[in-house]
């Protein structure tokens, strides 16, 4: 107790006391006896109060770009690609036909779409077109390992049909990215959709063949794709022709080997 306190108890006592006189005998409690509460009231818990977190780059959903940027490595593309939905075409059960040979190649070589099977193996250019494009790069002294080669698309259309334009735009921008991490000094495409579809153009394979191109700073020509010349023997010679060139400014370039 304050002393406050002890004076005004003091005040009421002698009050009782001379209360006692006139009514007789009755006891006062001290003040530790008395029915004071001896402990603090329950004290009333807050809720705890939240704010929403703010989210982590991780959690946020990033755009195509953002993952193309984000591998660094074909083999990082390969997983993007593997779990790409939009690389599908509508024949159902197809596999990843991705790319194959040098990831450092000077020289890449880009068809148009896989075929059955570069679908069964998973790898471009393996059938009878495949055999005939490794003999063609032996005539102008490449080994197949020594570049690189891919298709605009990375699975199989229905029925080996040409890509269609919504196909071809829902890949471009994943070759693009092979492109840029191979960084190769000349790229060779192999049909007048490859051509037209990397340049952006619309026009013959004849006029393409004509000249040499550029594409974000690499060097492209067009030539005839192989499986064409199975079927045309008589444009073997202006492939003969196309891929000479090709490989006379490889040599200029200073690629490797």
């Amino acid at each position: 107790m304050t002393n406050s306190d002890r004076t005004l108890y003091d005040e009421i006592k002698d009050f009782l006391e001379a209360e006692r006189e006139v009514y007789g005998e009755f006891s006062i409690p001290k003040p530790d006896e008395a029915n004071f509460p001896t402990t603090e009231p329950d004290k009333v818990e807050e809720e705890p109060v939240s704010y929403p977190l703010a989210e982590s780059p991780s959690e946020t959903e990033l755009t195509l770009e953002e993952k193309l940027q984000a591998c660094t490595t074909l083999d990082e593309l390969r997983l993007l690609c593997e779990q790409a939905a939009e690389l599908k075409t509508d024949l159902a059960n197809t596999n990843l036909v991705f790319g194959v040979g040098n990831p450092q190649a000077d020289l890449m070589l880009i068809g148009e779409a896989p075929g059955e099977q570069e679908d069964i193996k998973g790898e471009p250019f393996v059938g009878a077109a495949g055999r005939l494009l490794n003999k063609i790069l032996e005539a102008i002294k490449f080994n197949r390992e020594d570049v690189y080669i891919a298709n605009i698309l990375k699975h199989r259309p229905p029925g080996n049909r040409n890509p269609n334009a919504e196909e071809c735009e829902a890949s471009l921008p994943y070759l693009h990215r092979q492109i840029e991490i191979i960084q190769p000094k000349l790229i060779l495409c192999l049909g007048k959709i490859s051509g037209n579809t990397i340049l952006g153009t619309d026009v013959t394979l004849k006029q393409m063949r004509s000249e040499k191109h550029q594409f974000r700073g690499v060097e492209l020509f067009v030539t005839y794709h192989p499986a064409a010349l199975l079927r045309n023997p008589q444009w073997k010679r202006p492939t003969w022709e196309d891929v000479k060139a090709v490989r006379k400014r490889y040599d200029e370039l200073g690629g490797k080997p």
